[in-house]
């Protein structure tokens, strides 16, 4: 059976990146990382009573709420398919989520375009041809932005989505890494994100070993992050099995 496989690959100018020590001479990041290391994960199911799943995932201080509805009636008739069901989603983060505090309006160029990734992922391993005829809503909330929160977003509705029982594939893991001053990191955070190196996001689905998401913000030295972030690099998220939440 044939895979969806989403790339995006917006617009980058790699002259932007700024030269400072983002690793150490001992080899530790700014937050005492290794290179390589992932920040601390914790995840609870079952967070929102009046939803069908839901869960709560944070990445380090990136913390994220997702709410799953469905499968239902179809709200709007003109949208319904005979053959599967459809699939939305609605991506958004709080006010608070960030320092600057500035009101987001809903609906806005770049929640739009995360809400399509979202979607589009979570397409790919939910097994829609079982539920024709009806609708999964998926909302997924930024709480607290440290980077990562793509990422954050797609393993929070993931575990919303199994949470509420719907038939999927496999369960989706995702991670970021980047490329900064020579040197590859893995699960970046808000600094190194906001540094202009090139980046990528990526979506597995960990025990299938096939990829369903690969989001790259720039093609400059992207052999590089591809070769030094492959599949091999983000075996450490298979970890995170249901049994494993609190």
């Amino acid at each position: 059976e044939s895979q969806k496989f989403s790339v995006f690959v917006p617009p980058y100018n790699c002259d932007v990146c700024v030269e400072m020590e983002y690793v150490s001479p001992e080899g530790l990041r700014l937050d005492g990382r290794r290179p390589l290391e992932m920040r601390q994960i914790n995840a609870e199911i079952g967070v929102v009573v009046k939803a069908d799943g839901s869960a709560v995932f944070e990445m380090g201080n990136t913390k994220v709420i997702a709410a799953v509805y469905g499968p239902r009636e179809v709200q709007n008739r003109s949208q319904q398919l005979s053959d599967q069901a459809l699939v939305r989603c609605e991506y958004s983060m709080a006010n608070f989520s960030t320092g600057d505090r500035l009101r987001r309006p809903k609906g806005d160029r770049r929640s739009s375009e995360i809400s399509l990734v979202i979607r589009q992922t979570m397409e790919a391993c939910i097994l829609t041809h079982l539920m024709p005829r009806s609708q999964i809503d998926i909302y997924v909330q930024v709480l607290q932005a440290d980077g990562g929160t793509r990422s954050a977003c797609i393993n929070a509705a993931t575990l919303a989505l199994a949470d509420a029982g719907i038939p999927m594939r496999d369960l989706i893991t995702s991670c970021s890494a980047g490329y900064l001053v020579n040197t590859p990191l893995l699960d970046l955070n808000y600094v190194e994100d906001s540094a202009g190196g090139p980046d990528l996001t990526v979506g597995i689905l960990a025990k299938m070993d096939k990829v369903t998401l690969l989001q790259m913000c720039s093609t400059t030295a992207v052999l590089k992050v591809l070769r030094i972030a492959s599949i091999k690099s983000f075996t450490n998220l298979r970890v995170m099995q249901v049994k494993d939440i609190v």
